[in-house]
């Protein structure tokens, strides 16, 4: 199907090519190809990777046999991007070495991976997207900020045993984080001292709990309304959520507790439109086509409220 809004090689070149370095939503939830805009995945019966059969087979008789089943759901993703309209006269009154086409490029995907990371944070950070085992809400001296009565080593580590498959990451905000990796308990650990002074790295947090990474969601939001004062606040809360994450995952195979499906790649471009400014302009177009899934919740584990 051919696009009515002609999409351009060198503007979708810096579609793909940005990044904002802060977000996290692409490791929480790694992205993966789906050929189609309509797609189907698999969700799979967690009882069966866990029940034993008979395996004895006697000296004449057929093996037992076992049926491995999942479910097969249907999802479709869906169109994120924006329009940046730039005044002809603009692009003629550049700079040198300025383009205003890319720059608004850049700019729109800044708000679309902004609005992903949110859409990601408000996933994984929702107690209902996980299973009635899976989760604890922590209050008053239970919560990590009471250095003097919580104890995150005990907490973190009942939790990942908690889990059927044992998650290999942890997402937090960057409030919990930063009490976390403060924490007495945390530092007697990983320093083997009194643990009185320091900060504790991501590695040597993900060291201690056996983890492959700790993703710190650092991102801020304006949750004001157009025109009105900026409010800034966390896209990620106060909160931590352990999840087995499998890179190799996709939409058909593998066991994973969430991903994203992905249709096509970003696309980027621009047209004149004649009702910009008095001399016309061009209506620049940026985004992407995804659908973020949470295949498994049996395969993670979240605290709420981890601090005050």
């Amino acid at each position: 199907m051919k696009a009515t809004f002609p999409i351009q090689a060198e503007l979708t070149a810096i579609a793909i090519a940005y990044r904002n370095t802060r977000l996290i939503a692409d490791e929480v939830m790694p992205r993966v190809p789906v050929g189609k805009s309509e797609f189907k995945y698999f969700k799979y019966a967690m009882a069966e990777g866990f029940t034993l059969p008979d395996t004895r087979v006697g000296r004449k008789s057929k093996p037992n046999q076992v049926e491995f089943s999942a479910t097969e759901e249907t999802a479709s993703v869906e169109d994120y991007g924006l329009d940046d309209p730039i005044p002809i006269s603009d692009i003629n009154n550049a700079p040198p070495n300025y383009d205003p086409e890319g720059r608004a490029v850049e700019g729109i995907m800044d708000l679309v991976l902004l609005d992903r990371e949110v859409r990601v944070a408000n996933m994984v950070f929702n107690a209902a997207n996980y299973g009635a085992a899976n989760k604890v809400t922590l209050s008053g001296t239970d919560q990590f900020s009471d250095f003097s009565n919580s104890d995150p080593v005990e907490r973190l580590t009942a939790c990942l045993d908690a889990c059927i498959m044992r998650p290999n990451a942890m997402t937090i905000g960057r409030p919990a984080f930063s009490v976390l990796a403060r924490h007495p308990m945390i530092l007697k650990a990983i320093n083997r001292n009194s643990g009185d002074a320091g900060i504790a790295t991501r590695q040597a947090i993900a060291d201690l709990f056996e983890l492959e990474e700790v993703l710190v969601g650092e991102a801020w939001v304006n949750t004001a309304k157009k025109g009105q004062t900026a409010s800034l606040s966390r896209a990620w809360g106060k909160h931590i959520s352990l999840q087995y994450r499998n890179k190799l995952a996709d939409t058909r195979r593998g066991m994973t507790f969430g991903l994203t499906a992905q249709h096509g790649g970003r696309i980027a471009g621009s047209t004149f439109d004649k009702n910009i400014g008095l001399r016309g302009g061009k209506e620049v177009r940026a985004g992407e086509s995804l659908k973020e899934l949470i295949l498994a919740n049996d395969l993670g584990y979240f605290i709420q409220d981890a601090v005050a």
